[in-house]
């Protein structure tokens, strides 16, 4: 009864801006629908000119803080505006919104609990911040001179330019704001790339960016020579795989109708040039090289804390237990400090919006797309945690994608560890971005309205707040041996079962003669299963190749991709796997190199579920689809990798010495 006299005092206000209620959503005119029951009234949607468009969350999730903060009414700005999603494309808008503590100066209101950030180095910093920051500027500048005139003829200038750049920007962007750059940018693209698509007729614009896409791939894909290993032939079939596996889900799409083909198709096409660029450049090849170096030489600094503890020798055992394990718990511990300082957010940040920019996808999706391989499937779904109660299917469908495409950075210094090309991996979570948008994107449409479809917002982990760095460092450490112990445990378990399983077929099959070199195994039977998706990936068809590659992705979906990986790099005598063509193996490495398995789908649910328990309905009857999606997301990566390596055994030992 209350609410319905609150409704008409509101409705019968006679100017929309004035003593209007301040709860909007209680207007019926301007509530948020959506198929699904699952908004609270802190979603609202409405316009106050007919070319504004207003959309804001307060207080999306239980116990939780606002996701934007509400404004002054006395400023004149009770309203956040930004663009529509239909006007991105022509204006170049786009709101960005990076709560992260490194923005946070002002002191906490009475009744509210206090920034632990807020101590005295930190009042200290931003009474001083410009004599501070001059002064790093100065170090850094010097070391960059110093570095370019003693070493300019014996070591690489680009990486310390690079270095040095990268720090200046964020010095000189902490000042001075970043529109000086941005609106010029904006306005060139106004005035030349949306002027150019404005004289294309609207119904031309899709069919004329899949040909141009398509004859990207094609150029891009032959005309380099052909190699041994990379025929023109075995790019056919790599090019013809990735078509056949396009057109499946096209086939099996939830609603073909609503499918974007601006997402798919620029999904398609940023993740081929991006392969581009990592495998056929050589400021490409040597970047990812210097990541991949950096990655090598961070399992060093564990192997100090092992030997401490241990014995010198430990580190060169070939144990998983102490050559692996150790590196993901400092990685983790060291990913926590980065993220105490701001500048994981930060980066992720600008992923989200360069992704959502040019794939129009909603913020939530590039946020989660974008974090997925730098902090796993868990840990990203937490960046939108204020909004996961109020996403979308798709969207739902979209965050548990990505999670299966890509491999989180703990586990990836693990692979590298166990002798897993570096680069590769790298190459391949950053190329499984874009891809999993677009497929996701080709299998669920998005047939709803987005909360965050205007806006890139990553809020503040409240629940995890340390109070100084060496806090943070320890809470990493923590979660990095919950992980690791996770990890240990799984694998114990899963390899005890899959014996158990092997055990009984094998007893099964004796007594149909299938016994001696042919023992009937699950890796048998996947491997058959599995056989045709190696064969469309360009698999060399030399010896048991198609077979063995087929065995190791029926592995990685069934098991888990430590499995697999831990059976492609063995130099066991009996193993099958070391006598694999350089085509095959690195074919294997980009298609393994993914989430995607039946360990990690209750992961998937788990997390979800305890993040939102009112949406585990949603989650559990998308997650299969979502698994599929994400699994061929990876594999579409391992076609392109196919497509592009001319040379193999040289990619995949840069440094055979």
């Amino acid at each position: 009864m209350a609410d319905s006299v609150t409704r008409e005092q509101h409705n019968s206000s006679p100017m929309p801006g004035v003593a209007r209620n301040p709860d909007p959503a209680l207007d019926i005119s301007k509530e948020h629908h959506h198929e699904h029951l699952h908004h609270g009234p802190g979603a609202e949607k409405g316009h106050i000119h007919d070319h504004d468009h207003v959309a804001y969350t307060v207080g999306t999730t239980h116990n939780e803080p606002p996701v934007i903060p509400p404004a002054d009414p006395n400023d004149g700005s009770l309203h956040r505006r930004h663009q529509p999603v239909h006007d991105i494309e022509k204006t170049g808008g786009l709101e960005y919104e990076e709560k992260s503590s490194f923005n946070k100066t002002n002191s906490p209101s009475e009744g509210e609990e206090s920034d632990p950030k807020s101590h005295r180095f930190r009042r200290y910093y931003m009474k001083f911040r410009l004599p501070i920051h001059l002064l790093i500027a100065a170090l850094f500048t010097g070391w960059w001179i110093a570095s370019l005139v003693l070493h300019r003829h014996n070591k690489n200038w680009v990486i310390p330019f690079l270095f040095w750049l990268c720090i200046m920007l964020r010095i000189i962007f902490l000042h001075v704001p970043i529109t000086i750059v941005t609106k010029p940018m904006h306005f060139v693209w106004n005035n030349t790339g949306v002027r150019v698509v404005s004289m294309i007729p609207e119904k031309m614009r899709i069919p004329l960016g899949a040909a141009v896409a398509i004859a990207t791939i094609i150029v891009g894909s032959f005309a380099s020579e052909e190699s041994r290993d990379n025929t023109r032939v075995n790019r056919v079939v790599s090019l013809s795989g990735l078509l056949i596996l396009l057109a499946g889900f096209y086939a099996s799409s939830r609603n073909r109708k609503m499918i974007n083909w601006h997402t798919v198709i620029m999904g398609m096409l940023m993740q081929f040039i991006i392969a581009l660029f990592v495998l056929r450049t050589k400021a490409g090849y040597d970047i990812f090289e210097f990541i991949s170096t950096l990655a090598r030489s961070l399992l060093g600094f564990a192997n100090e804390g092992v030997i401490f503890l241990t014995d010198d020798k430990v580190p060169q055992l070939p144990w998983f237990f102490t050559g692996v394990i150790p590196a993901i718990i400092f990685f983790v511990a060291f990913v926590q400090l980065l993220y105490y300082w701001g500048l994981l957010q930060w980066f992720i940040g600008k992923f989200a919006v360069f992704f959502f920019w040019a794939m129009r996808v909603s913020g939530a999706e590039a946020v989660v797309a974008s974090a997925s391989p730098f902090i796993g499937q868990g840990e990203s779904a937490m960046l939108i945690r204020p909004f996961v109660a109020h996403l979308t299917k798709a969207e739902l469908h979209q965050v548990m994608t990505s999670g299966f495409a890509t491999i989180a950075g703990s586990v990836l210094v693990a692979y590298i560890h166990m002798g897993v090309n570096a680069q590769a991996l790298i190459s391949s979570c950053v190329m499984s971005i874009p891809a999993s948008l677009a497929i996701s994107k080709l299998r669920y449409p998005e047939e709803e309205e987005s909360l965050t479809a205007g806006r890139v917002v990553i809020p503040d982990d409240d629940e995890h707040k340390a109070a100084n760095g060496l806090h943070a460092f320890a809470n990493g450490a923590w979660l990095g041996l919950k992980i690791a112990g996770m990890i240990v445990t799984t694998l114990l378990c899963i390899i005890a079962l899959l014996g158990l399983v092997d055990g009984l077929l094998t007893w099964w099959g004796r007594y149909i003669n299938l016994d001696g070199d042919y023992d009937l195994t699950l890796e048998l039977i996947v491997g058959y299963v599995c056989y045709p998706i190696a064969a469309l990936l360009g698999v060399s068809r030399e010896g048991n190749d198609l077979l063995l590659v087929g065995r190791l992705i029926g592995m990685k979906v069934m098991i888990n991709e430590f499995y697999a990986y831990n059976n492609l790099q063995s130099t066991k005598e009996d193993s099958p796997y070391k006598d694999l063509s350089p085509r095959s193996r690195l074919i294997a490495t980009y298609a393994l190199c993914g989430f995607g398995n039946i360990g990690s789908l209750g992961t998937q649910i788990g997390v979800l579920s305890q993040i939102s328990p009112g949406r585990s309905g949603d989650v559990s009857r998308l997650a299969i689809s979502a698994l599929v999606s994400g699994v061929f997301s990876t594999l579409s990566s391992a076609a392109i990798a196919g497509l592009l390596v001319t040379d193999q055994a040289a990619f995949l030992n840069p440094n055979p010495s």
